[in-house]
């Protein structure tokens, strides 16, 4: 059974991850983005390292400002293996920020929803040899030790390409015994714990922003509530939840001390914790 030390750091994150490799470990990088370094490797999620939201609807009724900067910058990741990215939303599939992490990194290949490999190759740059282009239930090995199966999403429904391609997705990765969820934007739908269950995953990387009408009728898609993803964690057999989607946009937030003070609770079947940045996330069998 995997357990997840919570290990604050001092340093600048990329220091943390140019050092020796312990086992595998998550970094928070704002939003749904995550880092993951094991055996060696570098692996990112949903990376939006850019200020590319904030360019596009500055002046408009729903400013994207960051309310965090990036916690390092583009050119300081260093090496980068593998990117997962789970839909075309552009603080998941951000051409600032992909694009860059393309062009410095030869070998790295990037798993993207087949629906949507079209945009992808458009975003990040990069020809059909460099993208692992996966619909719902495939499972792949993109590189030694690293199996990759996607589940689907709802944000905020299950949509489907023409060709009937699922545009939203979620992964599950597993590497040197570490099994990880990471839903993407979704919300609750019928069948996804049993799907999801079924992987074993120990750690369950999810949304809570919630959603709201108001913003849904903008067309800005909603995700989980924080006591949705408590369920869903405890429904998937998770022994820990590492709640993200927040801090990033003003209008699509939930208040820090709200995660905070559900952790501190008993109304959780799974252990809560609070992504933040300067904070290694170290899992261990």
């Amino acid at each position: 059974m995997s357990t997840l030390e919570v290990i604050p750091f001092s340093e600048p994150l990329a220091e943390r991850l140019a050092g020796p490799p312990t086992g595998t470990v998550l970094f928070w990088l704002g939003q749904a983005g995550f880092a993951i370094a094991s055996a060696g490797r570098l692996v990112l999620i949903d990376p939006y390292l850019s200020d590319s939201l904030a360019r596009k609807y500055r002046g408009r009724a729903f400013p994207h400002e960051r309310m965090m900067p990036p916690p390092l910058a583009i050119g300081d990741l260093g090496p980068v293996d593998l990117v997962l990215v789970t839909h075309h939303h552009t603080d998941h599939m951000d051409p600032e920020t992909l694009a860059p992490i393309a062009a410095a990194n030869a070998q790295c290949r990037f798993v993207v929803p087949r629906a949507s490999s079209g945009e992808a190759t458009r975003r990040i740059g990069v020809g059909s040899d460099r993208l692992i282009a996966l619909d719902a239930t495939d499972t792949v090995e993109p590189l030694p030790g690293f199996t990759v199966t996607a589940i689907r999403a709802a944000h905020e429904t299950l949509e489907r390409s023409p060709e009937g391609h699922h545009r939203f997705l979620g992964y599950v990765f597993a590497t040197g015994g570490a099994r990880l969820y990471h839903s993407g934007d979704t919300v609750p739908f019928e069948d996804l714990a049993a799907e999801v269950s079924a992987l074993a995953p120990t750690v369950a990387l999810l949304p809570v922003n919630g959603r709201r009408a108001e913003l849904t009728a903008a067309g800005i898609a909603g995700n989980l509530t924080l006591a949705e993803a408590c369920q869903l964690a405890g429904a998937i057999g998770a022994k820990h939840l590492i709640a993200h989607h927040y801090g990033m946009f003003a209008f699509n937030t939930l208040e820090p001390a709200i995660i905070d003070r559900a952790a501190m609770e008993a109304g959780c079947a799974v252990d809560i914790h609070r992504a933040r940045t300067a904070v290694e996330y170290r899992l261990s069998n």
